[in-house]
C-alpha cells in the first residue's frame, strides 16, 4: 500500500515517543493500530466488491457474445428455403456396380429346429413321448408298414 521502510517506521516511532510521552504511547498505537484493520477492512471489501463487478461485467459480455453468434444463426435460418421446390439438390454419391463379393449363407429358423406334428384329433398338447413317436416314424431305420 504505502511504501514506508524500517528507517521511516522507526523515525515515526521516536517522534510519536518524544511527542505522545511513554505513559499515553501504548494506548495510540493500539487507537492508531484498529484504525489501520479497519481501513484495510474497507479497503479489502471495496477490492471484493470491485471484482464481483468486474466478473458479472465479463459474464455479461460472454453471454452478448454468446447472444451475437445466436443471432446470426437465426439470420442463416431465416434466409433457408423452407419449401421443397426453393431447395438445390444435394448431389449424392452412385453406388458402384460391382457384384457382392461371397458372403455367408443365411441361416433360417426353420433350419434351426424341426417342426414336430401335433395330434389333431385328440385335441392334447404334444409330450415328450409324443416327440419321440413322431422322430420314430421319419427315421429311415423304421421298419413299420
Amino acid at each position: 500500500m504505502f511504501d514506508i521502510g524500517f528507517m521511516e517506521m522507526a523515525l515515526i516511532g521516536v517522534v510519536a515517543l518524544v511527542v505522545i510521552g511513554p505513559e499515553r504511547l501504548p494506548g495510540v498505537a493500539r487507537t492508531v493500530g484498529q484504525w489501520i484493520g479497519s481501513a484495510r477492512r474497507f479497503v479489502s471489501s471495496i477490492q471484493a466488491d470491485i471484482n464481483l463487478e468486474v466478473n458479472k461485467a465479463d459474464e455479461l459480455k460472454r453471454l452478448l457474445e454468446e447472444q451475437t453468434r445466436i443471432q446470426s444463426l437465426h439470420e442463416i435460418l431465416e434466409q433457408t428455403p423452407t419449401e421443397p421446390d426453393d431447395r438445390k439438390p444435394v448431389p449424392r454419391a452412385v453406388p458402384s456396380r460391382q457384384q457382392p463379393t461371397a458372403s455367408k449363407p443365411q441361416e433360417t429358423l426353420s433350419a434351426q429346429k424341426p417342426e414336430t406334428p401335433m395330434k389333431a384329433a385328440s385335441g392334447d398338447t404334444p409330450t415328450a413321448n409324443d416327440d419321440n413317436t413322431a422322430a420314430a416314424d421319419r427315421s429311415p431305420n423304421n421298419k413299420h408298414v
